[in-house]
Parts: structure tokens; C-alpha cells; sequence
């Protein structure tokens, strides 16, 4: 009886180190280009995501795409001045888009570097 309670105990810790090893991910963060300002907006991504679009405050729709160039640098170029909070919408690599309500502030600067808390 012993023996096989240490066989179960054995296997459920087992599954829960598969299940954490698989479910871990990169925190996705966001920095400001250098070369943001009010009407330009230069995002750096800490990893690979494509599709990548924003909504300043008060937008009812995300942007088109933003440009990717060069790797992991999108940027936004607008006629007018970016409001914030931005919020940012990717494809994620398992399909589907995600999306992050006012990730970026009002008062955002160059080099800042923001967390997302998603996992890509």
C-alpha cells in the first residue's frame, strides 16, 4: 500500500514539473526608441511578436500595423500628438491576438522600459 502511494506521489510531482516547465514563458517588456518624441512613437520588444498595433486614449480603434524595422522595433509615425496611456495589441506565436490596456503612460520618455505581464 505504501509502495504505491509513493508511485502516485512520484507521478503528480512529476506532472506538475511538466506543467510548470511547459507554461513558462518570457515576460514580454517594451522600451521606448531613443527617437520617440510626441509624434513618433519607436517601441523595442525583448522578443520575437509580430502584428503589432496601438491605441492611444481616447481612439476607438488600433492602428494599423505598426512598421517592424529593423528586428523587434516597431514604430508609430502620426501627424498628431500620441496620447496616452497606450495600449498595445500583438499576435501571439499560439495564435489569436493578446492585448494590454494602457501598458504605456501619458507621460512616457525615451529609454523607459515597461512591463506587459504577458508571457510569449
Amino acid at each position: 500500500m505504501a509502495s504505491s502511494w509513493s508511485y502516485f506521489l512520484l507521478a503528480a510531482v512529476a506532472l506538475a514539473a511538466l506543467f510548470a516547465v511547459g507554461s513558462c514563458g518570457t515576460e514580454l517588456t517594451l522600451t521606448i526608441g531613443k527617437d520617440s518624441s510626441s509624434t513618433k512613437l519607436s517601441l523595442i520588444t525583448n522578443v520575437a511578436i509580430s502584428e503589432v498595433s496601438v491605441k492611444s486614449k481616447g481612439a476607438t480603434d488600433f492602428s494599423d500595423d505598426l512598421k517592424e524595422s529593423p528586428a523587434n522595433t516597431f514604430t508609430l509615425d502620426s501627424k498628431e500628438p500620441i496620447k496616452g496611456p497606450i495600449s498595445f495589441r500583438f499576435a501571439a506565436k499560439a495564435g489569436g491576438y493578446r492585448v494590454v490596456d494602457d501598458v504605456i503612460p501619458a507621460d512616457f520618455k525615451a529609454g523607459a522600459v515597461y512591463k506587459t505581464g504577458e508571457q510569449v
